[in-house]
Formats: C-alpha cells, sequence, structure tokens
C-alpha cells in the first residue's frame, strides 16, 4: 500500500443516529480507500454496514462526520460512484442493453447512437452477457440480472464501485461464477471498489484489506486486516494457498467469538 498518495475516499468519524435520543447505530468509524484497492467490510447484521455503506454513495447523511472522494465531501450521488445492490434494480420493461444504455446516456449525454450502443456492448462482453443484450429481466436468471447490475454500474465509470452484498441472493455456483467474473474485470480495469459481505471465503477471495465491525448498536470497527495472499487468487485453488487458513480462522474466530466487543486495532 503507498501511504505516501492521497486515498481515493476518507471516511472520518461517521456516526449515524435515528433521533437525538436514539443509540447510534455506528459511532467514531474512520478508515480510507486507496484507489485500485478492493475493501470488504464484514460483520453481524445490524452493525450498521448497509447504512456506511449509503452515506458513502451519497444515499444517506451522516449524524456525524464526513466522507469525501477526491478532496471533495460526498453529500449526495454522483457518477462516480457506481452503485450495486443485493437486488439489481433493473427496468423491467427494457431489454438488457437499454438498461445499459441508460447509464451510457447519464455519463455521456451528448454521445451519438452509435457510440452509446458501442459501449453498451463492451460492458455487456465484460460481464459475458453479449448474446442476451435483447432479452428483458424476467427472461434472464438471478445471476444473469446481477451481472447485468454490475456492467450497468461498470458502465459510468466510476472512480469507486460500492456493492451491498451483491450477490447474497445467488445460489453457490453462480456466486462463485460472478466472484471469478468480477476478479478478472478488476484485474484488467484497476478498479477500486468497497463491498459488504456476510461471507468470510468471499471476503479472502475478493479483498485486499477487510474491515470487521463490531456488534451493533453503538458498533465500531473492530480491526482492520490486510490480506497476506497474493493478489492472483483463485477461487478453486485458494485453500492451498500458505496463509489461508490462519486468515480465514482469524475471521472467522472474530464473527463467532470476538465482535461483541472489541476495540480498534490494524494488522
Amino acid at each position: 500500500m503507498q501511504n505516501n498518495i492521497a486515498p481515493l475516499m476518507d471516511v472520518q468519524h461517521l456516526e449515524k443516529r435515528y433521533g437525538a435520543s436514539a443509540p447510534a447505530i455506528f459511532s467514531d468509524i474512520s478508515f480510507s480507500i486507496n484507489r485500485g484497492e478492493f475493501v470488504c467490510m464484514i460483520g453481524h447484521s445490524g452493525c450498521g454496514k448497509s447504512t456506511i455503506l449509503n452515506i458513502l454513495a451519497g444515499l444517506e447523511r451522516p449524524t456525524t462526520g464526513h466522507v469525501s472522494m477526491n478532496g471533495h465531501h460526498v453529500t449526495r450521488p454522483g457518477l462516480e460512484r457506481g452503485v450495486v445492490f443485493q437486488g439489481h434494480a433493473l427496468m423491467p420493461w427494457l431489454t438488457v442493453a437499454q438498461n445499459v444504455a441508460l447509464a451510457v446516456r447519464a455519463r455521456s449525454p451528448g454521445m451519438s447512437k452509435t457510440d452509446v450502443h458501442q459501449q453498451v456492448l463492451h460492458y455487456l462482453n465484460m460481464v459475458n452477457l453479449h448474446d442476451a443484450q435483447h432479452k428483458r429481466p424476467s427472461e434472464l436468471s438471478g445471476g444473469m440480472r446481477q451481472r447485468v447490475g454490475i456492467a450497468r454500474a461498470f458502465s459510468t465509470t466510476p472512480d469507486m464501485l460500492l456493492m451491498d452484498e451483491p450477490f447474497g441472493a445467488l445460489d453457490a455456483l453462480t456466486r462463485g461464477v460472478i466472484q471469478d467474473e468480477l476478479l478478472r474485470i478488476c484485474a484488467k480495469t484497476g478498479q477500486t471498489v468497497f463491498m459488504i459481505t456476510h461471507d468470510v471465503d468471499e471476503a479472502i477471495l475478493l479483498a485486499d484489506r477487510l474491515i470487521l465491525m463490531s456488534n451493533g448498536p453503538q458498533a465500531r470497527i473492530a480491526e482492520i486486516v490486510e490480506n497476506p495472499l497474493p493478489r492472483n487468487r483463485v477461487r478453486t485453488s485458494i485453500h492451498h494457498l500458505s496463509g489461508f487458513y490462519d486468515l480465514r480462522n482469524h475471521l472467522v474466530d472474530f464473527l463467532v467469538h470476538r465482535s461483541a466487543g472489541t476495540r480498534q486495532a490494524s494488522h
């Protein structure tokens, strides 16, 4: 990690309360994300992970604290931040190509119809969905719909991709295929990603750093863990890498035994 370079995103002392007398969902959340880095946040339900992602996306405002990106405070959604939720949120009356074209035109309103079409095909090819371009969402499997959502997010050429358990509703085989797609695309594009997941193995496969959240309410960052495994990780063979089980056991131990009461640390 290049500490001498300013981070792409800087998160400082976030706290969120719903009502002045209500307990904080989370407090004093501070971390940074460097350009080209893949960061996963892990924690039990109720610790505010999705709320944190929504704040990074500009969809919610923190009670206190702030988020800056490229040196500018984040106060609202912006095309420099692409978002992929667990639900695909596609327009059901539009084809796959038309859904992606909406995002391309939002980024480049003056782009010609021909260029829009070329851009759409480029991003559908990235997720291996070229042959599905004329289908509507109802004609696709859940995994295919989620890949369209990923293509749409990438088509705005965001500086950062924010993903909220994007594969949580998929079966294990489909989930693995899309994990591989995401790894391939990120390796090719150098995309910066912040992703929420409950899946320890998914986090180890994808992330350069893992942010571990204590239980809510009053959740905090308990630990930030560097992934020591080489970046060219492959899902089918990652368990053979030296250090895999040490890291996995550390994360599982945290979630099972230590997440209820921990102080922030960095490893």
